[in-house]
């Protein structure tokens, strides 16, 4: 029996060693060296150095003189990130969908970008195409008392331009951006 259960027992203990801490321990060490920011949550951080938010995460703004995120199913909270699930069918989806396009809706720009409405696959996508920027342009403006072509520069110069897919703009570089650029009144 013993010639069983030791050479069995050894052996898991020896993968536990080498797949519960040696491997995790050795990526660790080469994502700290090779890509320290990343490995580190791609931190942003304000003039005083204090976390504002995560590049890889979205996050809620409150207010007008803000750009907003997508919408999250977990209400942008990591733990329990994922899309929401309902069906196009479901009417819960279309009574949601139709409550934000018309806190969204503005006359003179037309329909609310999907973008604005619906939330990502994983409900904590950082990033919006640049029409759905463009579409809260003339209200950030307004609240923030900024011309709009200053305001289409920031856009411009935020917005990221992949090797592979369409271009985006993520809104927390932008409104940390917006911040030092035209910062609010205390």
């Amino acid at each position: 029996m013993t010639t069983v259960v030791r050479p069995a027992l050894s052996l898991i203990l020896l993968m536990t060693l080498i797949t519960g801490a040696v491997y995790p321990l050795v990526v660790t060490g080469i994502a700290q060296v090779a890509f320290p920011e990343q490995a580190n949550g791609s931190l942003v951080r304000d003039e005083q150095g204090q976390v504002r938010g995560s590049r890889l995460i979205a996050q809620p703004f409150q207010g007008d003189a803000w750009f907003q995120s997508r919408p999250s199913a977990a209400d942008y909270a990591t733990v329990a990130s994922g899309a929401s699930n309902l069906a196009p069918s479901n009417p819960a989806l279309a009574t949601r969908v139709n409550e934000a396009a018309a806190g969204l809706y503005l006359e003179q720009q037309g329909p609310v970008p999907l973008a604005l409405l619906t939330t990502s696959g994983s409900g904590l996508d950082p990033h919006l195409p640049p029409a759905a920027v463009a579409y809260q342009l003339p209200r950030v403006a307004a609240a923030r008392q900024i011309p709009l072509e200053a305001l289409q520069g920031l856009v411009e110069q935020s917005t990221l331009r992949p090797l592979v897919g369409p271009p985006v703009v993520n809104v927390l570089a932008l409104n940390a951006s917006l911040e030092r650029v035209a910062p609010l009144a205390k």
